[in-house]
């Protein structure tokens, strides 16, 4: 059976993404999207939600270039005197692995997402991170010991086919740990090569090839291209995002292909095969 996810990724960052959202389920193939808790319009997209019982709602892990939902006084080595977390993955991957400190301090921001989502009331279908950052093994393990705390049943694996090598290993870690805790996880995803240029062109594509299993169809729709989502994604096209997403071509497609739309939601958990939580959680 090909089984089709399609999310969109960034609800709550803005209020013309929460549109997009709303819209492409009701009329398109958007079947699931990932709340950023500590977003500006993250209360309206809550309210929004709310009212499509069928739209599978995850955490969308927020560490690197937005802002953070304890204060900045909490986690002084995370982010500025703003809250804010900086854009430079590398370095921030550096000092998980080597500062204890930080550590602690990212362990406590990633409990406070996953609380804050909690508190929404909204069934938790499944996590995934800004920018894949739950690919670095620290996050990544994290991830999962703290999600399994607040029922997490679904992860995203950013494992898009033709991948760069190098992002195999950890790829692979993150695989891995995400069986032993009998998480569910697609075959594969989409999304990442021509992020923010999923159009309705791609799409197509996509949807053309799609083979069999469970597969992943992320992208960052919006209504419109607003200041602020100009100002931080000034290369995405979140309106022909949008526009492929709410196609009715596309929906048309995918319905004569047989393809089943579906949420991490509705995938069957897998058997834990082992996962055990590190001695000091993580945070030491």
């Amino acid at each position: 059976m090909r089984q089709l996810i399609v999310t969109a990724d960034d609800f709550g960052l803005d209020p013309a993404v929460n549109e997009a959202v709303e819209q492409a389920h009701r009329t398109g193939i958007l079947t699931s999207a990932s709340l950023m808790v500590a977003a500006p319009a993250a209360a309206q997209a809550v309210a929004l939600a709310k009212r499509m019982p069928g739209l599978g709602v995850g955490l969308h892990l927020a560490l690197v270039d937005a802002g953070s939902t304890l204060p900045a006084g909490e986690i002084p080595d995370l982010v500025d005197a703003r809250g804010r977390f900086s854009d430079r993955q590398a370095l921030a991957g550096f000092s998980y692995f080597f500062r204890p400190s930080v550590r602690r301090q990212l362990a406590a921001e990633i409990r406070a997402q996953f609380r804050a989502f909690a508190a929404t009331g909204l069934p938790l279908d499944h996590v995934d991170a800004h920018k894949h950052m739950h690919l670095h093994p620290t996050v990544g393990r994290m991830l999962v010991e703290i999600g399994l705390e607040f029922g997490l049943k679904a992860v995203r694996i950013p494992d898009e086919p033709g991948h760069p090598a190098l992002l195999s290993p950890w790829i692979g870690l993150l695989r891995r740990q995400a069986r032993r805790a009998g998480l569910a996880t697609p075959d594969r995803v989409h999304g990442i090569r021509h992020s923010g240029a999923m159009t309705e062109e791609r799409v197509r594509e996509v949807v053309r090839d799609l083979p069999d299993g469970v597969t992943e169809l992320y992208s960052h729709p919006a209504t419109s291209q607003t200041p602020a989502l100009a100002a931080l994604m000034p290369t995405y096209r979140p309106a022909d995002e949008f526009a492929a997403l709410a196609s009715p071509e596309i929906k048309a497609m995918v319905e004569r292909e047989g393809i089943r739309l579906t949420t991490y939601g509705a995938l069957s958990p897998l058997p834990p095969q082992g996962f055990v939580p590190s001695p000091l959680r993580g945070e030491g």
